[in-house]
């Protein structure tokens, strides 16, 4: 009797081991070419600057993922849905699954890239390997897609804003309205989009008893990570906020002093 059930169960367990076979060799395939994409685009860069350093065509590609990411996870969380302040934990959309392959490429071709070159600090190598991490768990749960786009999208929203700032001090440009605009706009919404509006995504998905614990772990690890993130940036916004302060005063008593003793010099 046992044998009969188990050739009856036998062919539909075969079944559903195939089916996830072939989605996990589909999600392996999108990335392989999403990583081939990037790295593409980077050799690309690379022949069309070849008067630059191989990290301003890096940055090249991690801007256009930026604008890129931001877009496609915009529109998957504002629009194709679901809303991830209130579906955490929910199955994943195919939409969902293309932009999290894509973004995974991208991110093993940077991890990768910044290894190589030694370039980044302990700090953003933690960040990467987390949103990799992320991104893994999510595709093979088949859920929580939802809110790591949205982590996707407070993520790369300042992205675009920092390249700007290190190509601007590249060309010699950053120490000019231009580029205080563009730190005062990345510290803005670093501040209200990355620590403000992810405190309240970390609560939700922590209070929702839908995501699976581990992946409300990664949440935390993730959101620790922008906090460390967020030191660095303030030190610097009050260093730079002081040294702007004093080369205003100093301006503005030189010019005081130069009207003056113009004054004196009419008398």
């Amino acid at each position: 009797m046992t044998q009969c059930c188990f050739l009856r169960v036998h062919p539909l367990f075969f079944w559903f081991w195939s089916f996830h076979h072939r989605m996990a060799l589909a999600l392996c395939l999108q990335v392989l070419c999403s990583l081939c994409g990037w790295l593409s685009l980077y050799i690309s860069f690379c022949h069309l600057n070849k008067h630059r350093s191989y990290e301003w065509s890096c940055r090249l590609v991690t801007f256009t993922h930026g604008v890129l990411s931001i877009g496609l996870s915009a529109y998957i969380g504002f629009i194709d849905g679901p809303w991830p302040f209130t579906h955490p934990g929910s199955p994943n959309t195919p939409l969902q699954v293309h932009v999290l392959c894509l973004t995974l490429g991208y991110f093993i071709f940077d991890l990768g890239w910044c290894v190589y070159f030694q370039s980044e600090g302990a700090l953003m190598l933690a960040h990467h390997t987390l949103s990799i991490l992320g991104i893994i768990m999510a595709l093979v749960l088949g859920e929580s897609g939802t809110e790591v786009n949205a982590v996707l999208f407070g993520s790369e929203l300042t992205n675009p804003l920092l390249q700007m700032r290190w190509f601007l001090r590249e060309t010699g440009h950053y120490h000019s309205f231009t580029g205080d605009v563009v730190d005062f706009l990345f510290v803005a919404l670093f501040t209200g989009v990355r620590i403000g509006v992810g405190a309240c995504l970390l609560f939700c998905e922590m209070v929702s008893p839908t995501p699976k614990w581990f992946v409300k772990a990664g949440g935390v690890a993730m959101y620790a990570v922008s906090w460390c993130f967020m030191f660095s940036i303030w030190r610097f916004a009050w260093r730079k906020s002081i040294k702007k302060y004093h080369a205003w005063r100093s301006r503005r008593s030189e010019e005081w002093q130069l009207k003056h003793n113009g004054h004196l010099k009419i008398h």
